[in-house]
């Protein structure tokens, strides 16, 4: 069973954070949503969300994935925060899976995982997002690193790393079980195809 880091910071966009967490729970992972602080984290929308647990209390080595959600103000407050930076670039060098939707591949770019790599980003932070190759694709996959586009995207996101890990039947069969769109259920799969 693969274990999961969400990192949860006030300003998360929530409808990434909860499908990314739904969707790897269906899994049958173990996800756990991590706050920076202790108690709730106040979503983007004024959603709130209650983490499992507070970053001082983990270790992130444990983890086979880490997930990170988007969300402009949400992103930033994890940028700004050197134990999740430090953390994720870590994890990325020991060549587990990191992941990032949205505004949240700029974490992956802070922790100096990005450079030359393939991947995508959300329209709105383009100008920030210097270091990767760019890629216009709702889903892209560069070995060990996989990023997505947005809110809209992450549905393939989630799926894509369960296709990764465990196949694309198994991706396939939770897409089925949500009724996903079978436009989304091509693009899920073509996204797994390329590994990068």
């Amino acid at each position: 069973m693969q274990k999961v880091l969400v990192p949860l910071a006030d300003g998360v966009e929530e409808m990434e954070a909860t499908i990314i967490m739904d969707m790897l729970r269906r899994a049958q992972w173990h996800v756990l949503a991590v706050g920076l602080k202790p108690g709730t984290v106040l979503a983007a929308r004024g959603t709130r969300l209650v983490p499992d647990e507070v970053w001082e209390r983990i270790d992130p080595a444990q983890f086979d994935v880490f997930a990170i959600p988007g969300g402009a103000r949400g992103v930033e407050n994890l940028r700004h925060d050197p134990r999740v930076v430090a953390a994720v670039r870590a994890h990325a060098e020991r060549g587990k899976l990191s992941a990032a939707v949205c505004a949240g591949p700029l974490v992956l770019q802070d922790a100096g995982v990005l450079a030359g790599r393939r991947a995508t980003c959300h329209p709105g932070v383009i100008s920030e997002f210097t270091l990767a190759r760019r890629v216009e694709e709702p889903v892209v996959v560069d070995g060990h690193i996989v990023t997505s586009q947005g809110a809209g995207t992450t549905f393939a996101f989630a799926l894509t790393l369960v296709a990764l890990v465990e196949g694309a039947a198994k991706a396939a069969e939770l897409a089925r079980a949500i009724v996903l769109a079978p436009a989304e259920l091509e693009r899920l799969g073509a996204a797994a195809a390329r590994p990068g």
